[in-house]
């Protein structure tokens, strides 16, 4: 029968075991070992049995005591750290052993059929991404011995022929083992990585120059000998399309160009003409509170730039509410009759005026007293008179009889209006 002492003697001869076993010399032979099985491997199941193997040594590393550096010398080796560097060397190694798979090459292939449908090409790029396509089912076909050849003329073809190589791939059981398919799985990714370069370098819309794409698009056809003018070609082409009331290339070209010359040109010609076509461009500039973009929301006339508008009123800059309730008015939607007639007790009086003429273009009958109610107590008398105007402008009788009581008002730009709606 042991005694406590034999016990105790027990331990820690384990525990000197197990501390030798974990001493630098040891892991250092391991990985030796290691080394020496990744070398000689010749199959998946070799490599699996050695990233064991690693991941054992890496789990008694670190649970290691192993000595630390010398803090005092600066050339001093750190066992731990060199430990884990062949480690990491070694499983790099062991990762560079393992495959090509048949996996690697599918992966590649799905990315480029989403790359043929997704990307916007030049016409020359599409026939350059066509062109790859067709090599890589060429090898796929010859190194599989199947028939994948199916001829795609367009990207939207080129991806779904190379999602039945894709399949044909995947479908063939193929065996990395070097004494299996190693080769034939080497030659396709080959051939997949040539077809990501094909289409990598194939032109793509967006590697054009804005003039480039433009000029694809026939924007400068319109430009002959006769109407060429001694100024920029694009602003030009602006001016006769305006002329012509064409507004899609217009459109392009506001969408296109960054220059703030050509910006200020193009919204020019859409004030001028008004197209109901640029209704979203313009809502998206007068978002950035634009002065111009709002005017020509206004010339347009478009009922659903209102609600867009209406958040653009009592923001504290005068300017934009003036350019604003003008364009409201232009609208003439009665939706916004309200919106408009809460800036009648607005602390400016320029925007009280804009706002009581808006309302008169609006001509909502619901304004007729909001009016009334500013030409008797409104302390400005241009705004006054700009009520007046705007009963004169709804124009029934209700309303002109609300302006006509003023005909012998002590202003002479109210007595002028209230005389208009007495009809003297």
């Amino acid at each position: 029968m042991s005694n406590g002492d034999d016990s105790e003697s027990g331990d820690d001869e384990a525990e000197e075991s197990a501390d030798a076993e974990l001493s630098t010399d040891t892991l250092e032979s391991r990985l030796d070992d290691a080394a020496e099985a990744l070398e000689v491997a010749e199959t998946e199941a070799d490599l699996d049995e050695i990233e064991g193997t690693l991941d054992g040594i890496a789990e008694d590393l670190e649970a290691a005591d192993l000595p630390e550096p010398d803090e005092d010398d600066e050339d001093g080796d750190d066992p731990r750290e060199e430990l884990e560097g062949r480690l990491s060397d070694l499983r790099e190694d062991l990762e560079d052993q393992r495959g090509p798979y048949a996996g690697d090459v599918t992966a590649i292939v799905e990315n480029a059929e989403a790359t043929l449908t997704d990307t916007r090409w030049t016409e020359g790029g599409e026939g350059e991404a066509v062109a790859a396509v067709t090599e890589f089912v060429g090898t796929a076909s010859e190194t599989l011995d199947a028939d994948l050849s199916a001829e795609a003329d367009n990207p939207e073809g080129a991806s779904e022929t190379l999602a039945a190589a894709r399949e044909a791939v995947d479908g063939a059981g193929l065996d990395p083992d070097p004494d299996a398919d190693a080769e034939t799985i080497e030659t396709l990714l080959g051939a997949a990585e040539d077809l990501e370069a094909g289409l990598d370098e194939a032109e793509e819309w967006e590697d054009l120059t804005v003039r480039e794409q433009l000029a694809a698009q026939g924007f400068y056809d319109v430009l002959e000998s006769e109407n060429r003018k001694d100024y920029p070609a694009e602003w030009n082409a602006v001016k006769i399309y305006e002329k012509d009331r064409d507004v899609e290339p217009i459109l392009t070209a506001l969408e296109r160009f960054e220059s703030g010359f050509m910006e200020e040109n193009i919204l020019d010609a859409l004030e001028h003409i008004a197209p109901e076509e640029a209704v979203d461009a313009m809502l998206e500039r007068a978002q950035k509170r634009d002065k111009q973009p709002v005017r020509i929301l206004g010339r347009i006339g478009d009922e659903q730039a209102c609600e867009t508008l209406e958040d653009f009123l009592g923001g504290g800059d005068v300017k934009l509410e003036k350019t604003t309730l003008r364009a409201l008015g232009a609208i003439g939607s009665e939706d916004s009759t309200q919106s408009v007639a809460n800036r009648l007790d607005a602390d400016n009086p320029e925007v009280r005026s804009t706002a009581a003429r808006s309302l008169g273009l609006i001509g909502d009958t619901r304004a007729i007293d909001p009016l009334a109610d500013v030409l008797a107590e409104d302390e400005a008398d241009e705004v006054r008179a700009s009520a007046a105007w705007a009963l004169n402008r709804i124009g029934t009788e209700r309303a002109l009889a609300a302006a006509a009581e003023y005909a012998d008002d002590r202003s002479y730009i109210v007595q002028v209006e209230a005389e208009k709606a007495a009809g003297v």
